[in-house]
């Protein structure tokens, strides 16, 4: 249920950053939206109280099934999802009613509210999924009960104008490393974004330690042997950078890093150093969504140099290592290691730097509004006869600003793979929602890419409506000649088109990318 007027005002607060707005003045009727911002904030009011209603729906049969986990995983799931949905709604409201001020988080509102609304749908539709497979009664029940606040929040998306296509840039050039993509070096100049604070920025480049708030250690060296409990330790709707480091090691526990733990950022000793290791899986009775051996909810995360990996196997199907819903959140040298559905972006702003994400079916799913950079994306063996994809996008309206960018990276697969390319097909993925959209842009591709590129979810779905695009790149895998010819898939040979998934424009990185200390590319040049 919705908290008192006095706490999430407090917490409203905090959470608004202080960037210049985009929509100002009369912004709600005159540059946001494309009705009377009385019709907004009216069909904003009627989705929380719908929400509301929902929750009190879902919560009444809360622990009657507690003898059938994926049951009872998928109505706690659904509890959890239906709360953040109304933060993201809450936010909404705020920024609606205000004609002035500085509340928001990127000085984008209409990027911001569009973000909000989408991670709203994203829940919604989440929560239903948890329930296939279950007693078909309580699937039917939450059914019909979320379909209202499902059509209400896609009227909401359809009333808030597009986003100017760039953000304030206050970033500052910086000399730095180059990724990898077939050998190239990929970077001569990074640009810092302005929401990136000169604090974090430090943090995430020092190269000669980092003084933590506090230390987790297997070894009893630290201040806590489980990161959960160092999380725990966390303060709540914190505006600091509350800084964990986890000594080298392999920690075998599931974290959950929910929506009142902002600013948590995370330091190990370097992928495949420093370990966070687990099994859950939708074969033993998890829902997909609770899988995750990692997960994050509050604002404003960042990890590095750390490893994330589910280890339950290809024969175990849906197994996430990683999943976020944490909006403006940073992934900087770090690994996901996994098989199906490896990486789980599952709603808001999200960047990752110099990670390595491994794994088979749509090992790169969820969504969210995701710029991934110098990555090292690499397909591995499955089970006999499998298709491997490596993305899964699941955009479900066209209103929607989600969608996957990967930018600089390099494609491949892991050696067994590309010793018998005709024993495991591999895709640059498949369209999961109607709307799937993703776009792959100055990156290697290696034949183990087949050269059609992209593979049918089933049969002709979404062709029409999904926007699969490719840009400038290269290696044996990344040839145009024999892509599918579907209606939705663009060979993109328009720089201003291209640019419109890049860093700046795409998840507005440069008013908030800054203050996290990571190195990005703003725009198409390296």
């Amino acid at each position: 249920m919705a908290a008192p007027i006095n706490t999430w005002s407090l917490n409203l607060m905090v959470f608004f950053l202080w960037t210049p707005q985009f929509c100002i003045g009369n912004f709600v009727q005159s540059q946001c939206l494309n009705v009377p911002a009385s019709e907004f904030v009216g069909s904003v009011r009627s989705t929380v109280e719908a929400v509301e209603q929902v929750m009190s729906i879902v919560s009444k049969i809360s622990g009657i099934f507690g003898d059938d986990r994926r049951l009872s995983t998928a109505i706690s799931d659904c509890l959890d999802l239906l709360d953040f949905s109304m933060d993201e709604l809450r936010m909404t409201l705020s920024v609606s009613q205000k004609s002035k001020g500085k509340e928001n988080s990127t000085g984008n509102l209409s990027a911001d509210m569009k973000t909000w609304l989408s991670g709203t749908l994203t829940n919604q539709d989440t929560c239903l999924e948890g329930f296939e497979g279950t007693n078909s009664f309580v699937k039917n029940l939450v059914s019909g009960t979320l379909s209202r606040i499902t059509s209400l929040v896609r009227d909401m998306l359809s009333m808030v104008r597009p986003s100017p296509n760039k953000a304030p840039s206050k970033g500052a050039s910086s000399s730095g490393s180059g990724g990898r993509s077939g050998g190239r070096k990929l970077v001569s100049n990074d640009q810092f974004p302005y929401w990136l604070k000169s604090f974090d920025r430090k943090l995430l480049q020092a190269t000669n330690g980092v003084t933590p708030n506090v230390v987790v250690a297997i070894d009893g060296t630290g201040n806590f042997t489980s990161i959960m409990d160092a999380v725990s330790s966390a303060p709540d709707y914190s505006t600091q950078r509350y800084v964990i480091y986890i000594k080298k090691g392999v920690y075998r526990e599931n974290v959950n890093i929910t929506k009142k733990k902002w600013n948590i950022m995370m330091i190990g000793d370097g992928i495949d150093v420093t370990v966070i290791s687990g099994n859950r899986n939708y074969v033993d009775g998890w829902t997909t969504y609770s899988t995750a051996t990692f997960a994050v909810k509050g604002k404003g995360f960042i990890a590095r140099d750390m490893t994330f990996e589910n280890t339950a196997g290809p024969e175990k199907h849906q197994a996430v290592a990683f999943l976020s819903d944490s909006d403006l959140s940073v992934l900087y040298r770090c690994g996901m290691r996994g098989y199906q559905d490896t990486l789980y972006a599952h709603s808001m702003r999200q960047f990752f730097r110099e990670c390595e994400i491994t794994g088979t079916i749509d090992f790169m799913f969820g969504d969210g509004t995701v710029v991934f950079q110098n990555c090292q994306i690499l397909a591995r063996k499955g089970l006999p006869n499998q298709k491997n994809t490596i993305t899964a996008q699941g955009r479900k309206e066209s209103g929607e600003n989600t969608g996957f960018s990967i930018q600089f990276c390099n494609i491949s697969a892991e050696s067994d793979v590309l010793a018998s390319l005709n024993s495991t097909p591999t895709y640059l993925g498949r369209p999961w929602k109607q709307y799937s959209r993703t776009v792959i842009m100055q990156s290697y591709i290696s034949n183990a890419i087949r050269p059609e590129g992209w593979l049918e979810w089933n049969e002709t779905f979404a062709f029409d409506t999904l926007f699969y695009g490719e840009y400038m790149n290269y290696g044996p895998g990344a040839g145009f000649g024999s892509r599918v010819k579907w209606p939705g898939y663009h060979a993109i040979n328009d720089s201003a088109q291209a640019s419109t998934f890049t860093v700046s424009q795409f998840i507005m990185g440069n008013t908030w990318l800054p203050s996290t200390g990571v190195k990005y590319i703003a725009g198409l040049s390296i």
